[in-house]
């Protein structure tokens, strides 16, 4: 492929990312800003419980497909729809709706980031001649030990989902890893946000609002931490056997 073929590919790709943008703000704020929220939520309660009592196919349907939207355009929302899906659906299987919306959307960002950007990115943190960079040795040690890497980023609730789904396909992880590691490592934290989601009726009822923060109780972070630590026990027996 010539130089000039290379400049045009890469200018049709970032028309289509100014695009999707477009589009992405513009349902965002035409629409789906007002539906995924906390105060709609509580507004339409009943005529939601309603609505899924008599379409419940559907409604399982529209729910996923909602969630698969919300992750894949990276729109605020991810950990409302995990509330929602366990006040809809209850914990199960209202957890497993969750983990097909989250993961599926997940995937789709994925594929789309390294079509249109991840070869492009990942060109850029190779190294330059003889002179390897911080980032280019940092990217050696990950696809080193792709999975631990990629499930302890997932585990991790301070890294924000989006940064979790763009960020291994700028490195050029494999499809497969990211999706597993993506599936293992959200169903923790789906667990815990679904448990909240189907006991919001009762917090309706009081008129209070549902404990986020639960992710940070000591016995949740203990089990996280744990996990944590289980993932990064193969890098850790690599890098002994290095030394």
């Amino acid at each position: 492929m010539t130089e000039k073929k290379i400049k045009r590919s890469f200018e049709v790709k970032y028309m289509l990312i100014l695009f999707l943008a477009l589009v992405i703000i513009f349902i965002w704020y035409a629409q789906i800003k007002n539906l995924i929220s906390y105060d709609y939520l509580t507004q339409n309660r009943e005529l939601l419980i309603s609505w899924r009592d008599n379409n419940y196919t559907m409604a399982v349907v529209i729910f996923i497909t909602t969630y698969i939207l919300v992750v894949a355009l990276s729109l605020p929302g991810a950990s409302l729809m995990t509330l929602t899906g366990g006040f809809l659906f209850n914990i199960f299987p209202g957890f497993f709706y969750n983990i097909v919306g989250a993961t599926s959307g997940a995937i789709l960002i994925f594929l789309a980031t390294k079509t249109f950007l991840g070869d492009f990115l990942y060109s850029k943190i190779k190294s330059n001649g003889n002179k390897k960079s911080i980032l280019d040795r940092m990217n050696s040690e990950l696809h080193e030990n792709e999975f631990s890497y990629l499930l302890i980023l997932r585990l991790m609730p301070m890294v924000p989902f989006f940064i979790a789904n763009l960020a291994p396909a700028f490195l050029g992880i494999k499809l497969r890893t990211f999706a597993i590691t993506t599936l293992l490592g959200i169903s923790p934290g789906t667990i815990v946000y679904t448990s909240v989601g189907s006991g919001l009726g009762a917090v309706f009822d009081s008129n209070g609002s549902p404990d986020l923060d639960i992710i940070f109780e000591p016995i949740t972070l203990i089990s996280v931490i744990s996990l944590i630590a289980l993932a990064g026990l193969p890098i850790f027996i690599k890098k002994m056997k290095k030394g």
